[in-house]
């Protein structure tokens, strides 16, 4: 009998940030895969095995979860934020296109990603069109990687950059942040949320001149403002960042 993997987002860090719906699931589950720091914020209930995994074994992770609903389980195979955004749901349809597992019910529920989280915060700079980024060359060139940030600061995107920054890549976001000042004004807003929704947040909002890889740590979402994106004050100090839904008539 073939059982259930439930591919669910735990959110950026407050549980109240966590949908009912992942609730619900992670509730459902007998066994909880995934990296061991994100297995933590639950609470395991009576019956319930969790399956914790480093860093970088997300294939392992979803082949585990996938023969575990093989053999008639119910698994919840579960990240951060969104599952669905640089997160275990792709990873999971990978190892299934490799047909390592039998057919088995999949459910991905929705989530809150770092970049609504982060977006929140601040106001409403995705209010416009704008893209998703990760800066993470493990699993992609860095080439791609800076040729894509090139390419969405040419066409004016507001960009939520994730992974800025980590001890084994501390140079990189300074190289992206030099690659969209040839393409942006020096007041364009960016944004660094680190620790969004949890006890140690920080939100600093700054011109991109001003911007330094510095301001970023591993839980850091950046948010690059495009040509439109505006900052207005706060009642109580600070200020909100926004970027109009209308955008210019081309001249």
């Amino acid at each position: 009998m073939s059982g259930r993997v439930l591919v669910v987002g735990l959110g950026p860090g407050d549980e109240r940030h966590r949908t009912p719906a992942a609730e619900d699931a992670l509730r459902e589950a007998r066994h909880l895969v995934g990296y061991g720091p994100y297995l933590a914020r639950i609470a395991l209930r009576d019956g319930q095995t969790a399956h914790a995994s480093g860093n970088r074994e997300e294939l392992d992770r979803a082949h585990h979860a996938l023969q575990l609903a093989a053999e008639g389980e119910t698994v919840a195979l579960v990240s951060s934020g969104d599952a669905g955004v640089f997160a275990m749901a792709a990873t999971l349809f990978e190892a299934l296109e490799a047909g390592r597992a039998a057919d088995v019910e999949i459910t991905v529920v929705p989530g809150v990603t770092a970049m609504i989280a982060a977006a929140a915060r601040t106001g409403a700079p995705l209010g416009h069109d704008f893209c998703a980024i990760s800066l993470s060359d493990n699993l992609k060139p860095w080439e791609t990687v800076l040729g894509r940030v090139r390419a969405a600061a040419e066409a004016d995107f507001v960009m939520a950059l994730y992974n800025p920054i980590s001890k084994a890549r501390p140079w990189q976001l300074g190289k992206v942040l030099d690659a969209v000042r040839e393409r942006r004004a020096p007041d364009t807003p960016v944004v660094f949320a680190t620790a969004v929704s949890r006890p140690d947040e920080e939100i600093v909002v700054t011109p991109l001149s001003e911007a330094r890889p510095e301001m970023a740590d591993m839980r850091t979402l950046v948010i690059v403002g495009s040509s439109e994106t505006r900052c207005i004050p706060r009642g109580a100090g600070g200020v909100w960042v926004y970027t109009p839904r209308k955008a210019p008539v081309p001249a």
